[in-house]
């Protein structure tokens, strides 16, 4: 009941806020939901994203994202990490609401345990194509409304399965801008 209430409270305060300047850097850090389709089954990860984001003009940036999501069912767990790099395009940042694109390429480390039978790893290829929405609600403070990636993750070492393609980040948090 407490976060509908903050929900519909921030909604309302959110016309009040002033409009400033675009800011020269952003730090994003939040929770993060991820679905990974390995070989036809569907697995949800939950974990923590985070990203910086110098801003080069009002509306072009470079940013660095980094996640952890984590998995576990009886008997295993597998863990994924990402840290990947580019782009962004802010669509409205001196505005209270700035929606953005983004596209993201870099790396991602796996680790598998499985009970008994010990843990392995490996490092592969990821890219984040998406954007999300930032609503302002101080001047140097805003809320990640929603962040929505395609997450492709190549791990070249596993096979002819290597490609995880059919895959959904969304994270939401708190930018702190300066």
């Amino acid at each position: 009941m407490r976060r509908i209430v903050f929900l519909v409270a921030l909604v309302a305060l959110l016309p009040l806020v002033a409009f400033a300047q675009a800011p020269k850097a952003e730090v994003f850090g939040g929770y993060q939901y991820t679905h990974v389709n390995i070989a036809g089954t569907g697995l949800n990860f939950n974990g923590w994203n985070t990203s910086v984001a110098g801003n080069i003009t009002k509306t072009f940036g470079v940013a660095g994202d980094f996640s952890g999501s984590y998995h576990s069912e009886t008997g295993g767990s597998l863990d994924v990490y990402t840290y990947t790099f580019g782009p962004v395009v802010n669509l409205n940042h001196e505005g209270v609401v700035n929606p953005f694109v983004h596209a993201l390429f870099g790396g991602a480390h796996a680790k598998l345990s499985a009970t008994g039978v010990g843990s392995a790893t490996t490092n592969g290829f990821a890219m984040m194509l998406g954007g999300g929405v930032d609503a302002k609600v101080a001047p140097h403070i805003a809320v990640r409304l929603i962040q929505a990636d395609w997450a492709y993750l190549h791990f070249s070492d596993l096979g002819s399965d290597a490609s995880l393609s059919k895959n959904v980040r969304i994270s939401t948090g708190l930018v702190i801008r300066f």
